[in-house]
């Protein structure tokens, strides 16, 4: 029974990965709030609080043992183990379905977000005039960072950590999407598009025995850029847990509710109703990444009619809240199993 318990736990582990993975990819939507929600957002700062100069200590001393035991390595090891594997799966397959089914895509994370709300708000009850100002900054930092207009592309090495370092901050803090950053930055289609499809297509010529991408400059400058954004968002994640860490211990109800307001602020970002605003050439021609898709520049809102269409981007909306709710649910049923 003890086994079966475990091996259940390490595959949810896994899923949450995937979870927090794909939320990740998403402009708008992040991972923290799954994390949130699912129940185990705490554990996560505290596991990365961890990693810290006693952490590398036990690991340039070889203590390998300890150093797993120490950064609570089982938690941490398999949820970065889901969330690597999203990106070349579970990722992919949102990239498909927004590209056919926008609306309804957008649908369901906008019920998601609207899920979370309720879910961060229901058990607040810390409200004064202190955390209602926190409420309001929290709303208007949101709102206004989702009509901002992005910045364009940017290889350098060293902004490219500075991005690595802020589109990580989606995974700790509930609300802030690191990949709409990304998009602001100008940098989204660079880190998360082009780069991942380069390491892709290296990995795919590897087990195929083709190493002539050794003197594609190109393909090498792009796994470059990978490595550094990848060093810059490991630097930015165990940076913002510490930060996080202590603000939670000494500011909980502040923070919590401007977490509350980050993530009301950024209804405006997943809004299903929008159109697409696509990055043109001085030739009039579309931006095309390396997938061939025109490049989103940002969006234009919309009210939506009352037609079919409508009624079915409901119903999606309402399973998203649905989809929160249950993980609400699994996560107080896994607190009370242990």
């Amino acid at each position: 029974m003890q086994s079966t318990r475990t091996l259940r736990d390490k595959i949810f582990l896994i899923l949450k990965g995937l979870g927090m993975g794909a939320a990740n990819k998403v402009p708008g939507v992040s991972g923290g709030v799954v994390a949130f929600v699912a129940g185990f957002y705490e554990e996560f700062i505290y596991s990365l609080k961890k990693i810290n100069r006693k952490a590398f200590l036990l690991l340039f001393n070889g203590r390998f043992n300890s150093f797993y035991r120490y950064v609570n390595g089982r938690f941490l090891g398999l949820l970065f183990f889901g969330m690597i594997v999203s990106y070349f799966s579970v990722s992919k397959v949102l990239d498909f379905l927004i590209e056919h089914y926008e609306l309804y895509v957008w649908s369901v994370f906008f019920g998601m977000i609207i899920g979370s709300i309720y879910y961060i708000n229901k058990d607040f009850n810390d409200w004064n005039y202190k955390t209602y100002i926190s409420l309001a900054v929290g709303i208007i930092l949101g709102a206004s960072i989702s009509f901002l207009n992005p910045a364009t592309e940017n290889d350098n090495l060293w902004f490219v950590f500075f991005c690595g370092i802020i589109s990580v901050s989606g995974m700790t803090l509930p609300g802030f999407s690191g990949s709409f950053i990304l998009i602001l930055l100008g940098n989204y289609v660079l880190l998360l598009v082009d780069s991942v499809n380069a390491l892709y297509d290296t990995f795919s010529d590897i087990f195929s025995g083709d190493f002539s991408f050794i003197n594609n400059r190109e393909r090498i400058r792009m796994l470059e850029v990978l490595g550094i954004f990848t060093f810059g968002s490991f630097t930015g994640l165990v940076t913002f847990s510490h930060a996080l860490s202590y603000i939670l211990k000494h500011f909980k109800s502040i923070t919590l509710a401007s977490i509350i307001g980050f993530i009301i602020g950024s209804l405006g970002v997943v809004w299903p109703w929008k159109k697409s605003i696509y990055i043109v050439a001085t030739d009039g021609s579309f931006i095309l990444d390396s997938a061939g898709k025109k490049v989103i520049k940002n969006y234009q809102r919309y009210l939506p009619g009352w037609d079919t269409e409508t009624y079915y981007a409901i119903g999606f909306i309402v399973l998203g809240i649905l989809i929160v709710l249950a993980l609400e649910w699994y996560g107080q049923k896994t607190r009370k199993i242990k």
